[in-house]
């Protein structure tokens, strides 16, 4: 036994199993096959339910009994997997052109589940059954299943084009695909166009084809030129929007209507979206979403306003919910020899054309066979009419005709065993006359079938009927096939401000010491604003609903909130970490209106701080964005606009210093730099003023302008000095 080991390394172990793993999950799995577009899984779940005869003539079968074959002779992996597949491939929401005709509940565009299999029955749809024309003529290669008491085709005859039709999506190892459906139709017209042009350019073939049509419909928003470009790299992003209506309402209202919604987007998961982001107050244009469908998309969306304009209405819902999605389209597919890779729409078209006269080859060799030996019947036929009486005659006498019928009349084995199979009452003139007939014909088939297999052009030709007839049973003038997604060309859409479509009121944002944060309507005065037991007034705002409220906490991050979204004043207001995501162990530590030219200084408690661009601290969702960075045991106490050419700072040990406003640095995040340096006190205030006019800080007797301020110039990150006289105890510039 020892000699049978074989030392190897474990990681050439590992990479060697790795990549038969991954290829298996490749080429047996996950990726389409460019011929037929159909992974193992679908292609075996149809030819199963072929061979049980579920044509859409007959009736229905159990979806379990389908499976059970599949899975036992076929496809040995979960039935529930493969259920699911089966699911797919009958769901008219989910698949262009349904390749299985499902009875029961397969689900819905809700995201319902379809019912267990024991429940469901199926059959096979009539576009099925063109994917399969040609599995009878030798069109195909079969394989052995599994276990090898089977044969199951490699790859469908697939008169339809169904990759491009039906689309394709799977993730493998490395390596994904995500290809949309199509109008066959369109494809059809492509087709046949590259079948006269050989040469022509994807951005040729997409006059033909204007790209996805979705069995869920919605708009195609997109440049021609970025369509053109996708299409000829084989991947790329699409735009996808719902499609929308408005509707009139009395006294001037109106209401939108969403009719058709983007494609694999589940209505129930969209509507609860809007709903969130409507009660988080993110969409302030909207005021209320309905459904309303029924067994068609119907979802009601009423503005806010009737001043909002719809278009713009709908395009900031656009922009923030799978109203519009994108769909990242990645042809990759498995080619002729099975090799995974990425191709352009003309790669697959003549990929596709190739598969199909090949299929044409092998079952017109597969007719001219069976041409053959029907006419090497007939010639014998023939003979044993010309000499019937003669033929009878060996029968009769000889106890063993078949050689002596060989040796006088030149015939086959398989000639003489028709001959002496024929019955009685075939031996008359009508029948003779038919062979010969039929004999004639057969002849002049092999002429035309020899003449097919060594002329491209008329092979050319015979692809064109059998493309038109798909095109003719599918295609645009039917019900199935008419286009369903409107292509809209992409404008360049103005990107209005939501503030400019808000009406502008006054307002007074309130927050308290325990952070409920109100605004109530107009400017007016807080003196006598009641709170909760226990709370108080923190910081009062007079501002308007079109503006931005910058919040700043002491863990060093800013918040933004729109004035119109701040909560009504009646009551209390609401928490402020409802509308914000703030820590437990931080605190608001100031509030003011966003003003893009201002600089503001941010400082913490162990005095270290910089001056940045209030352009930059605004933020852009609940998490609010960090700008000050701060230790542990630290935290942010200051932020002020920056007013003066000198700044005056002082701690908690009672020492000021003075120096130039100029000497703080201008940074985007950061800790910052020392303004005033410590040992066991911490920062307690900052004034910024102009020297000329002197430093103003509050007295007993109200406000003292302090102009020999020479004793406390000092270079940033000084002690200082104790402040002048009449300074408060309170080591604060301004009363609180």
């Amino acid at each position: 036994m020892m000699e049978n080991i074989k030392e190897t390394k474990l990681a050439d172990a590992l990479s060697e199993r790795y990549l038969a793993y991954a290829m298996s999950t490749i080429v047996a799995r996950s990726l389409p096959d460019v011929r037929d577009g159909l992974k193992p899984v679908h292609r075996r779940l149809l030819f199963a339910m072929r061979q049980l005869k579920l044509d859409p003539n007959t009736g229905f079968k159990k979806c379990a009994r389908v499976v059970g074959d599949v899975i036992g002779k076929y496809h040995p992996h979960g039935d529930t997997s493969v259920y699911e597949a089966m699911v797919r491939l009958a769901q008219d929401f989910a698949v262009r052109y349904p390749l299985v005709d499902g009875q029961g509940n397969f689900g819905n565009i809700d995201g319902d589940r379809a019912a267990a299999m024991r429940y469901t029955e199926a059959r096979l749809t009539p576009v099925a059954l063109a994917l399969m024309d040609g599995l009878d003529d030798d069109a195909v290669d079969f394989d052995k299943t599994y276990d090898g008491e089977e044969e199951e085709p490699t790859v469908m005859p697939a008169a339809f084009p169904n990759l491009l039709a039906n689309g394709a999506s799977g993730i493998a190892v490395g390596m994904a695909t995500n290809i949309p459906p199509h109008n066959v139709g369109e494809i059809c017209d492509a087709l046949l166009y590259l079948l006269k042009h050989a040469d022509a350019t994807t951005a040729q073939l997409i006059d033909f084809i204007q790209g996805p049509d979705f069995p869920t419909g919605g708009l195609l928003f997109e440049t021609k030129e970025n369509i053109i470009k996708v299409y000829t790299e084989g991947r790329g992003a699409l735009k996808i929007r719902a499609k929308w209506e408005q509707e009139e309402l009395s006294h001037g209202q109106y209401q939108i209507v969403i009719t058709e919604i983007p494609y694999l987007v589940p209505k129930s998961e969209l509507i609860m979206k809007i709903a969130k982001l409507l009660m988080e107050k993110k969409l302030p244009l909207l005021a209320d979403i309905r459904d309303e469908s029924s067994d068609v998309v119907r979802i009601v969306l009423e503005p806010k306003s009737r001043s909002v304009p719809p278009e713009q209405l709908m395009e900031h819902l656009f922009k923030h919910t799978d109203l519009q999605v994108n769909f990242n389209l990645n042809m990759n597919v498995l080619d002729a020899d099975h090799t995974p890779r990425v191709m352009s729409l003309r790669e697959v078209l003549i990929a596709f054309l190739k598969h199909r006269d090949h299929v044409l080859q092998r079952r017109s060799r597969y007719r001219l066979d069976k041409i053959a030996r029907r006419m090497e019947l007939l010639q014998g036929f023939i003979i044993a009419f010309l000499n019937l009486d003669r033929v009878i005659e060996i029968i009769r006498n000889e106890d063993d005709p078949k050689p002596i019928m060989i040796e006088e009349f030149s015939l086959s084995e398989v000639q003489v065993e028709a001959i002496l199979n024929m019955r009685l009452r075939s031996l008359r003139r009508l029948e003779e006359e038919q062979l010969k007939n039929e004999f004639e014909e057969l002849n002049l088939e092999k002429a035309g079938l020899e003449a097919l297999l060594v002329d491209e052009v008329l092979r050319a030709k015979r692809l064109s009927e059998e493309i038109n007839d798909i095109k003719k049973r599918f295609g645009q003038k039917t019900a199935l096939g008419a286009r369903r997604t409107l292509v809209v060309e992409a404008s360049d859409t103005v990107d209005v401000p939501i503030e400019a479509m808000i009406e502008k009121e006054p307002i007074t944002v309130v927050l308290s010491q325990k952070g409920w944060i109100r605004a109530l309507k107009g400017h007016v005065d807080t003196t006598d604003l009641k709170f909760k037991d226990g709370d108080t007034l923190k910081f009062s705002l007079k501002t308007y609903t079109t503006d931005s409220v910058i919040l700043f906490a002491s863990n060093g991050r800013f918040y933004t909130i729109l004035g119109n979204n701040i909560p009504g004043g009646r009551g209390f207001g609401e928490p402020i970490r409802l509308s914000i995501d703030l820590p437990e162990n931080a605190e608001i530590v100031a509030l003011f209106v966003y003003n893009p030219v201002e600089r503001l200084l941010l400082a913490s408690q162990k005095g270290k701080g910089f001056i940045v661009a209030a352009s930059e601290v605004v933020a852009q969702t609940r998490a609010g964005k960090i700008i000050l960075n701060v230790a542990d045991g630290d935290k942010a106490i200051i932020c002020r606009p920056v007013t003066g050419d000198h700044i005056a700072v002082i701690g908690t040990n009672r020492k000021m210093i003075v120096f130039k406003t100029e000497e703080i640095p201008t940074m985007g995040r950061s800790s910052g730099v020392i303004l005033q340096k410590y040992q066991e006190a911490r920062l307690s205030d900052i004034k910024f003023f102009n020297l000329a006019e002197g430093l103003p800080f509050a007295s007993g007797n109200g406000v003292r302008v302090e102009k020999a301020i020479d004793l406390w110039l000092a270079k940033r990150a000084s002690v200082g000095k104790f402040p002048p006289v009449g300074f408060p105890r309170s080591n604060k510039f301004d009363r609180d």
